[in-house]
């Protein structure tokens, strides 16, 4: 896959982190209620409610920088993928345990699983010989005193 489609994936991932992660943190009762979630004024609550919120911000920012860095690329997609694909995971567990969520949560847990496909896509066509060269591949060609001994 090439270098500009790739950042692009991890500009617009970012991007959607640093969105959710902000609202999450900065006004989780609006956030939530947007779902039919109304939210208590507790300060426990709303800590266990804003820390994943910082969480989700803090990957945003990563992810994105790695869109206009080449040498965190990589990293951003595996990032993104792994922050995606939990969410989403996690989701499908939910509806299986405690049964379906709204509309809102359905659409978001599609776009999450969506999200991970598309990165676990990127980093097969980067790791595969047929398409593409592996990081391994790409270090014996241009220096073969960095590899290993084995």
């Amino acid at each position: 896959m090439k270098t500009k489609s790739v950042a692009i994936f991890t500009f617009a991932s970012g991007l959607i982190l640093l969105g959710i992660g902000s609202a999450i943190l900065l006004t989780p009762e609006g956030f939530h209620a947007s779902n039919g979630i109304a939210l208590q004024k507790n300060a426990s609550l709303m800590s266990e409610i804003r820390a994943p919120g910082g969480l989700l911000f803090a990957c945003g920012l990563l992810i994105t920088i790695g869109s206009f860095r080449d040498r965190l690329r990589s990293q951003s997609v595996k990032l993104a993928t792994l922050v995606y694909g939990t969410f989403g995971l996690a989701r499908l567990l939910s509806m299986i345990l405690d049964g379906m969520p709204s509309q809102g949560v359905i659409g978001a847990t599609v776009i999450e699983l969506t999200v991970a496909a598309l990165g676990l896509v990127i980093l097969a066509r980067k790791s595969n010989p047929l398409t593409g060269p592996t990081p391994i591949a790409t270090t014996a060609r241009r220096n073969p005193k960095q590899l290993p001994n084995i």
